[in-house]
């Protein structure tokens, strides 16, 4: 199978460490329940490709997300692959975290909103009111010695409020890293942010006292951007990237949001570029194929379609 040719980049770290959603994120945007057995068998095969952190399940209500109603199987299923401070879970309220660190999980993520119309339709709250909401989850998850990372969306663009000033992200991401979190993932939920734009915030979520080295960036390629607002948020730091095997996800609350960074296409990148991920890209690119199959569909992933058509 081809492979990029190797022309280290200026700039570029020497190893970055990818955060898998696929199995999550990308899950629970079908339209279709994918049983758990292949779910298992997903991130199975994910690691089996190299990638350590693996995003594997939400414990959210099913009458909100069905795709996910089956969280705590596949935690049982997946026995020791599915526990561990590399493998995070959903938990957007206190029983979600109570079934979640009932069975052994090390590793929890909250999910608010930079803008206040998302929260509503999201959470039905306001941005304050989530933050409350999710206080006790971040405190408890840390008296028990859990890993926290927040997420927080609609940060470059919401389809109903348009643009979002980067002050508001900024004080909506301080809010939820002073409940305690250990890693913040900032969201281009619908796809539109830019290279320029992704500097702009990252220069102020840093000014605010946020260390760079807490920071993830979650990019959907909704405008074809994602891969560029990566490279530019790696020169300028970012060592954690959110992405999605084979391109899958979006967001169920806004039809706008297309899938996520393809993990492949992200993992030809780097390896060009000379950066160490510690994907074995062909078992990628076989298992995103082989997930393909399971959903009916071809991959999203333009390396996936090209290395596996």
């Amino acid at each position: 199978m081809r492979h990029p040719q190797r022309e280290p980049m200026p700039g570029m770290p020497q190893r970055l460490r990818i955060y898998e959603v696929g199995v999550r994120d990308g899950l629970q945007n079908e339209q279709a329940t994918v049983p758990v057995e292949v779910k298992a068998e997903f991130v199975r095969r994910l690691l089996a490709a190299g990638l350590e952190t693996i995003e594997v399940t939400s414990f959210v209500s099913p009458k909100w997300v069905p795709q996910l109603a089956d969280a705590a199987e596949l935690i049982e299923l997946l026995g020791a692959d599915g526990l561990g401070r590399h493998r995070p879970v959903l938990t957007p309220n206190e029983r979600g975290l109570d079934r979640a660190l009932e069975l052994g999980v090390s590793a929890v993520a909250i999910f608010g909103s930079a803008t206040e119309t998302f929260s509503q339709k999201n959470l039905n709250r306001s941005v304050a009111e989530s933050v409350e909401m999710f206080r006790p989850v971040a405190t408890r998850a840390k008296e028990a010695g859990a890993w926290v990372r927040a997420y927080v969306s609609m940060c470059f663009g919401d389809p109903w409020e348009g643009d979002v000033p980067v002050a508001k992200v900024v004080d909506s991401a301080r809010r939820f890293m002073e409940l305690g979190a250990d890693e913040l993932s900032i969201g281009d939920t619908i796809g539109v942010a830019t290279p320029g734009h992704t500097v702009a915030l990252l220069d102020g979520l840093v000014a605010a006292g946020i260390g760079i080295e807490q920071i993830a960036v979650h990019f959907h390629d909704t405008y074809g951007q994602a891969l560029a607002n990566t490279v530019a948020a790696v020169q300028y730091g970012v060592r954690t990237v959110d992405a999605s095997a084979g391109g899958l996800g979006g967001c169920p609350y806004a039809k706008s949001a297309t899938g996520n960074l393809a993990t492949e296409d992200l993992v030809w990148a780097l390896e060009g570029m000379g950066v160490d991920t510690g994907v074995d890209l062909d078992a990628l690119v076989a298992t995103s194929a082989w997930m393909a199959g399971q959903l009916g569909r071809p991959s999203a992933s333009s390396v996936v379609r090209a290395l596996a058509g």
